[in-house]
Parts: structure tokens; sequence; C-alpha cells
């Protein structure tokens, strides 16, 4: 399904020089990697500067192990992951690491000699950097004829000849990383220094040398030479990034296969696409084809979805499509559709999964019209792990419904459909993707979607909540009027209505625990979906068991009717006393 990439990519200049000065040993370290292909999308740019503590005789391999860290656990991270995500979980288990090996040679009775250093990083993805610091290494932005400071220095001043670092990594158990977003232009350049650098040279001075050469290299060699020459006594590290061209538009090669590869032609029954025989159709709407086919190479049935007919004009569509199989591929889970093997380049779009012999969730609600509640919470548990898989990933599903959960026939609930997924990591590399339109079914939609707010892990809880209040009902929640509820003012205006009034045999507690779940509050939820099901299974401190509800939450029609004609009675009383 992936083409190459286009020539049209983020393209840097990088310069850097470091040295140990006028120490016998070098503590600082630094590294740059530009990687190619997809990665340069997906993950983009990086560079990382670290210092070590001159009072430790290790803190040079505090440095060191950092930034190699950084550099190469940095790409083993989740594409789906944001830069930030990704980078600052890499960044504390390097923290976790460094303080464990201080503990373990017993030098955390005096941490400043232990496996400390600063560090700070910067990643450019798309059109924008991401800056990561710790400690008194700086990171700049040329600005004119100066540098402009974007990071703050982690030191505790004392007097006008004392301070000390407030922060470093490696430094507590724990670690405070400051992050920082910055948007880029063509031509802009960023810096990177350790204090034995800035310390000693004034910033108008670094910038005015940095415009001076056309080489980067050798204006960092000069910048160093420089700061020695005006009596700096510590070693000294300085890395230089230019922008050479930005991408006119965040790319990554997988979205763009959709503008690159044309859709799969909607394949005859029977006849062979591709090295899939197609045995027959399975689905059909106005989103998709889905196909039983085999795979000739192994023999293996499989699911093969190509785009629908009505929507190949719609390039917002055909991207999302093009992430399906993606995001299939990078979720793991007994609860999520897995992708099937490729076994060539493909010159069409379609996308193949495993084939889930069974039935939809709407199926079994419409062959069990009145489940048990235990059934009930053994389905929702299952989509529950199924969600979560997507939530590690910070991906979201944002189409939870009937028709897209699958039990097999051993009973395993599965996930399927991405089409509406909002991954967090392509968002960074394709911002276009996200137009905040409602990509959801509208009745299982939570409310803060059609109100423009962007969706979280909340709402594909309200969407789980809807399911499962539909299981135990039969019906929805609010029905359709909070989908039509276009403010937050008509949204609490909105009556839920109360489980009790169509199952007396379930306890009320359940009740309170849907009623959080669907709340159109996405904050008066539940925070997380274990709590969710914790609330399932066991009553919340303080919850009662309700007895029938009243009659206007079970029948608001009858109960206007009733209180009409009770009217009608006392006025023609009324009129007759007169």
């Amino acid at each position: 399904m992936l083409n190459a990439l286009t020539p049209d990519q983020l393209s840097v200049s990088i310069g850097q020089y470091t040295s140990a000065g006028r120490k016998a040993v070098n503590q600082d370290f630094h590294g740059a990697l530009v990687p190619e292909g997809a990665a340069l999308s997906l993950k983009g740019i990086t560079l990382a500067i670290a210092d070590g503590i001159s009072s430790s005789a290790v803190s040079q391999v505090a440095a060191e192990t950092a930034i190699k860290s950084f550099l190469t656990d940095y790409y083993c991270t989740s594409d789906a992951w944001t830069v930030k995500s990704s980078a600052q979980r890499v960044i504390q288990a390097t923290n976790s690491w460094l303080n464990a090996e201080t503990r373990r040679d017993r030098l955390h009775e005096d941490m400043n000699r232990g496996y400390v250093c600063t560090f700070s990083a910067i990643v450019l993805k798309g059109r924008r950097a991401h800056l990561f610091h710790i400690g008194d290494s700086r990171v700049y932005r040329v600005a004119g004829e100066t540098l402009e400071q974007l990071s703050e220095d982690h030191r505790v001043v004392l007097s006008s000849s004392e301070s000390y670092l407030g922060r470093a990594l490696g430094l507590a158990a724990g670690v405070e990383i400051d992050y920082r977003e910055i948007n880029l232009r063509p031509g802009d350049t960023l810096v990177m220094t350790t204090d034995g650098v800035h310390g000693h040279i004034p910033e108008r001075d670094i910038a005015a040398r940095i415009d001076a050469s056309g080489d980067l290299d050798a204006a960092a060699r000069a910048i160093v030479e420089e700061a020695l020459a005006r009596g700096s006594d510590d070693n000294l590290t300085i890395q230089i990034v230019r922008i050479d061209r930005l991408p006119s538009r965040d790319a990554m090669g997988v979205i763009r296969s959709a503008d690159l590869l044309p859709p799969a032609p909607v394949p005859h029954v029977p006849s062979e696409h591709d090295g899939y025989r197609i045995v027959r159709q399975l689905h059909a709407s106005s989103r998709s084809h889905i196909f039983v086919a085999v795979d000739l190479e192994t023999g293996e049935k499989v699911a093969l979805k190509v785009p629908s007919v009505d929507l190949r004009d719609n390039l917002d569509y055909l991207r999302r499509f093009a992430m399906e199989e993606w995001i299939a591929r990078r979720i793991n889970s007994a609860h999520v559709v897995k992708a099937a093997p490729v076994h060539c380049e493909r010159d069409t779009l379609y996308v193949v999964t495993e084939l889930i012999e069974g039935r939809t969730l709407r199926q079994w609600m419409a062959d069990n019209p009145r489940p048990d509640l235990e059934t009930v919470r053994g389905i929702v548990e299952q989509i529950a792990k199924g969600l979560r898989a997507f939530h590690r990933k910070d991906m979201l599903h944002q189409d939870l419904r009937p028709e897209n959960i699958m039990i097999d026939r051993h009973g395993t609930v599965k996930i399927i459909d991405f089409g509406s997924v909002r991954v967090a990591g392509a968002l960074e590399a394709e911002p276009d993707l996200d137009t905040n339109d409602v990509l959801g079914t509208h009745q299982y939609a939570a409310p803060e979607y059609f109100i423009g707010y962007a969706g979280s892990e909340h709402s594909d809880l309200y969407s789980l909540g809807t399911i499962t209040y539909e299981m135990l009902t039969g019906r929805l929640p609010y029905g359709a009027r909070m989908a039509q509820a276009g403010s937050r003012s008509k949204q609490a205006r909105v009556r839920y209505a109360p489980l009790t009034a169509f199952r007396n045999d379930i306890p009320g507690w359940i009740d309170d625990a849907l009623r959080a779940a669907v709340h159109f509050h996405p904050m008066k939820r539940q925070q997380a979906l274990s709590e969710f099901e914790h609330d399932l299974r066991e009553p919340r401190a303080g919850m009662a068991s309700h007895g029938i509800a009243p009659l206007i939450d079970r029948n608001p029609v009858l109960f206007w009717q009733i209180l009409s004609l009770l009217l009608a009675l006392v006025a023609l009383c009324l009129a007759a006393s007169r």
C-alpha cells in the first residue's frame, strides 16, 4: 500500500562541535540523527546535548547514556504516539536507570558524585520543533542579530558566587521535563549549548558567528574556540541546526498513499486480486465494500475491504481509509481486529485484515433482547480491553457502535473498522486530517463532538456507556435528542431516561454507573475505563438502590398528558362552581 515518499520533505543542515577545553575529560556528549524513509515523516529529526556535572567521576557516562538512549529509543516508540509522549517516556526511563545506577554504586548519599547530567533535545517533525529540557544547558533560536533563549536554566542561585543545579537527569527517581512546541519557518536556526559555551561568550557574538559562516560545523568550532579564548574552564559543546526546507504540507507516507494510489476497483465474485481469491461479498455500505477472500500464498481466509464507490473523490475519506491497515498493525490486542500479512507491493488502495467468523454486536442484541447483567458485563469488559489498546497508542476509536464490534464463535469480542480513528502522532505529521467533523455515528458519538471540541478517552467511554445501556434496554439513553443539541446549555436540558424505567430487575446503582458514563460533560464521566468496569460490578460508596423511576423520567409524554388532563378537570370544576 505504501509508495515511496515524495521529495517534499523536511531538510536541515547541522553543525556541531565539542571540546574538553582545559579539562582532562570531556563530560559533555551530543548527537543527532536524521532518519530516512517513512521515519523522517513519522518520527522526525532528533538532536540532543548533555553536560555531566564536574563533581562526579561518572557523569560522562550519564551524559553519553542519556544521548545514546534518546537517539535510539525514541525511534523505537510507537509511530502513533505524539513526539511529546514518545520523548518523555524515553527520557523518564533513562532518568530511572541513571538514578538506579547511582544507588547500586552507593553514590546516592552524595548525588554530586552520581550518574547525573543536564539534558536538552530538539525533535523536528513536520513543520514544528519540539523542545525538551532538564538542567542548565540551553536551547536558543537565532533572532536577528542575537539569540532568543527558549529554555529555562534550572539552577538555584544562592549568591553572586554560589549556585547549584536544581534539576538534572538522574538526580532523583522522578524527573520534571520542560516541554515546548514551536512553529518553524524555512531559514530558522536553532542552537543548543552547554554552559562552557554560553557562560563565556555573549549571545550576540554566537549569532554573529553563525550568520558569518556558511559552514555550520566551522561556525560551531569557531564559537567553541572563542569561548575558550575568553576564559572558559569547562567542557564546551554546541549544536546548530538550520531549517533548509519544510514540507509544503505536513506529510507521512501512509497517508500520502491515499493521494498516490488509486482506489481498488470493486472486485467481482469470483475473481482474483493481488494474490487473493475473492470468495463472496460480506458487507456493502456507503463507506466500503468488504469481501471474504483467500490468501493464495497461505490458504488463510481474510477480509478484503475496498473504498466506497460513492466516496472515491473524497480525499479526506481516502486518507483515513489508507490509515486503517497502518493502525491495525500497531495495535496488539485479542480484542482488536488484526491486519493480515502483506506479500507484495500494492498498486491500488485496499485493506486486508483477519476474517472474524461470528456476528456483530448489533445482531447479538437482536438475538438477546433482554440479556442478563453478567453477560453484558463480560462483553463490556472485553470492549474496554480493546479500547485501552487504542488509548495506550494515543489513539481514539471515535466510532464505537454495535456494528463495529464483532463476537466470534468462541465468544471473543473484537473492535473493527478504524476509518474514524484519531491518531495523535499522525495528526502531528498531517494536521489536515483533523477536520473537526463528527466522524462517528451520531447516536453513539460523545456530546462534545457536536459543539466543536476534540475528543478524548472520555469520548470513547461515552460510546461504550451508550452501548451498554442499549444492550440492557434496547434503547438509547437520550434517544436522538443529544445528537441534536448544539450547545452545552441545550445538552444540559436533554433528559436521561433511567435504566430502571425499562428493567426493574437491574439494581439502581447500575443505573448510576451508566448515567455517569453518558453524562453530557466529559469530566462528569468516570475518569477511566477501569473505573466504569468497576462501577458495573460494585456500587460506589454512597450509592443507594433506586426504586421505580418517576413517571416524568419513564414516560415524559404520558406525564404531560396526565398533567394536562388534571389541569383541564380543575378548570372545569372551577367554572361549574361559579
